[in-house]
């Protein structure tokens, strides 16, 4: 089954430099290593918004060439829309691309990895499903 890696853990996997990876990093090294990450649209540009040094942001976008674009139908944008209105209405509020996330996630049967808690509490309302890192 594939996964679909949220925009914090591809982020600390480019910037880390050093040091130790947390299990979420070394959790996308396997996935990778399996050929099991989809990535979307929304999730390439949120990686590459804010990053304002030129040649950091044309190593990331390079480095994400890798990882071709799973293609988001209509049904998901109208389904996040209902995520977001049934959240909404029970006082949990969240972004639009979480809430897009979430429907590419159901409507793929892909698990999300990620290290937001707000996945968490969307779980509590939407069927998704949340990837742990395999203990190592």
């Amino acid at each position: 089954m594939k996964a679909l890696v949220d925009t914090d853990v591809w982020s600390e996997a480019f910037r880390r430099k050093t040091g130790t990876k947390s299990a979420y990093v070394s959790e996308l090294a396997d996935l990778i290593q399996e050929g099991r990450v989809e990535i979307i649209g929304p999730i390439r540009m949120e990686i590459l918004c804010g990053i304002r040094e030129s040649e950091k942001f044309d190593l990331f976008s390079e480095r994400l060439e890798a990882f071709v674009d799973k293609p988001i139908e209509s049904k998901a944008y109208v389904m996040a829309a209902r995520f977001y209105n049934l959240c909404r209405s029970k006082g949990i509020q969240g972004s639009n691309i979480d809430f897009l996330i979430c429907a590419c996630s159901v409507l793929w049967n892909s698990p999300i990895l990620s290290k937001d808690k707000d996945y968490e509490r969307y779980k509590r309302i939407l069927p998704i499903e949340i990837l742990k890192p395999r203990k190592r």
